[in-house]
């Protein structure tokens, strides 16, 4: 039974339960966006062979276009979480679907805009053609927009929600985006072969301006919304204030566990984005599978995904039950997971092309079992102040990894046609990040922060 509460809507209290519900159809509303955030993000990779064979690109052609999403991506890192603070989590979270929405269907009309894009680039002796620069506008725009999903997520977790129900309130959300890797291969291949790739842009993009159309009129400030009781506001607000501490930028990075945060970004990160924008292409190039025969082994891949999503958490916090270490029980998670990562190298030879969605599939529930672990590495030596900074900092780390592994991949491609040592530089990757980490932070050392409290 809930303790008795303040009749003031503005004053915290301290209850054990709560009366009232609305702050889940907030979640409902973040999960929505994640699952429309890779929806968009992935559309490109699985029309890639499409639109390959109509435009005549190169495989560094395409590395370009992922690059400049992956540029606008970390840029957009650096700024988005201080933007959202600023013009506040209504608005700028709808101002970056609205980015992203447009920038989606954007890309149903670069060959018409890419020649004066071309011609722009031209200038700064960067040249392109025109159907390549158009794409590389629209990623770049679609960058920018996506980069605030996250920042503007947590934030509004943080604001409506509990700390002792944030986790759970994240875990939902962020579940979209396998919602959003799992929808893809359905929707796009279906929507292309029906209409053409014009339109699996137009309709992908216009699920944002859908979002738009529920988030403006349900979202608000707990403390004024009229849906939300006096007794749900209570336990919204049942945790004691964070003191208001400011942390620069330059005291974090200058800690060696900022660094082993981000280099464990920036060393996998790419892979997951090889998963997105280049398994499509591998699963036609080698098996001959079109995009209307895409869905079944991309919807097992990100099946596979999702056992690891939880698998890689609960492994850790296992060990720590049992009475292991924090730093015994996390490296042994993730040395767990990129010892299951390292049987890709195989996948770009194997005979059957299940073998080869297995494999890709083990190796991607790995990378969401690390990634888990990799987040939480962040709090376990961070105070709660610094968290955010320390995994923005990290997450623009693993955007310029991912801009690297589009020039590379795209090289390697073009110059030998072979996903062999792509996938061999998958496979090592976790291990060698790994080992990097290690001996930044052999004890996973906690970072006092002057002014910051855990």
């Amino acid at each position: 039974m809930a303790m008795p509460i303040s009749t003031n809507r503005h004053a915290p209290a301290a209850v054990s339960a709560p009366a009232g519900y609305f702050r889940w159809t907030i979640c409902a509303l973040l999960f929505l966006a994640a699952t429309i955030n890779y929806v968009d993000r992935q559309v490109i990779g699985l029309l890639k062979p499409t639109l390959q064979g109509q435009f005549g690109w190169s495989e560094i052609d395409y590395a370009d276009i992922v690059f400049s999403f992956q540029l606008a991506y970390a840029i957009g890192f650096v700024f988005a979480g201080r933007f959202i603070d600023r013009v506040g989590t209504k608005l700028g979270f709808a101002l970056a679907l609205l980015v992203w929405s447009l920038a989606a269907i954007a890309h149903a009309e670069a060959p018409v805009y890419g020649p004066s894009v071309a011609a722009a680039l031209g200038i700064f002796g960067l040249h392109y053609g025109a159907s390549v620069a158009g794409f590389m506008a629209a990623r770049f725009a679609l960058g920018i927009g996506e980069s605030a999903n996250f920042p503007a997520s947590i934030k509004t977790v943080a604001e409506w929600f509990p700390r002792r129900e944030r986790a759970l309130a994240t875990g939902i959300f962020n579940a979209g985006t396998n919602v959003g890797a799992l929808l893809t291969p359905l929707i796009v291949p279906w929507i292309a072969y029906r209409y053409g790739w014009y339109w699996a842009f137009v309709a992908t993009g216009g699920l944002g301006l859908l979002w738009l159309a529920l988030w403006i009129p349900i979202f608000g400030h707990p403390s004024t919304h009229p849906r939300v009781s006096a007794a749900e506001l209570a336990y919204i607000r049942s945790d004691p204030a964070d003191p208001p501490v400011q942390i620069p930028w330059l005291s974090l990075i200058a800690h060696r566990q900022t660094w082993a945060v981000a280099l464990a970004k920036f060393g996998t990160d790419p892979i997951w984005w090889l998963y997105l924008f280049w398994i499509p292409d591998f699963l036609h190039r080698r098996y001959g599978i079109d995009l209307q025969s895409m869905a079944a082994p991309l919807v097992v891949i990100y099946l596979i995904a999702d056992v690891g999503s939880v698998g890689g958490g609960w492994l850790s916090s296992t060990l720590l039950k049992r009475g292991w270490s924090t730093n015994a029980a996390r490296k042994t998670a993730m040395l767990t997971c990129a010892l299951a990562v390292t049987p890709m190298v195989f996948a770009a030879g194997a005979r059957a092309e299940w073998t080869a969605v297995l494999l890709v599939g083990i190796a991607a529930a790995a990378h969401q079992g690390w990634s888990a672990n990799v987040y939480t590495l962040a709090s376990d030596m961070f105070p709660r102040q610094a968290v955010g900074s320390v995994i923005g900092f990290a997450g623009m780390s693993g955007a310029v990894g991912g801009m690297l592994i589009a020039k590379v991949t795209g090289y390697i491609l073009q110059a030998t046609g072979s996903y062999v040592p792509v996938f061999f530089i998958a496979a090592s990757a976790y291990l060698v990040t790994l080992a990097v980490v290690h001996l930044l932070v052999p004890r996973l050392e906690p970072v006092r922060l002057e002014g910051a409290s855990r």
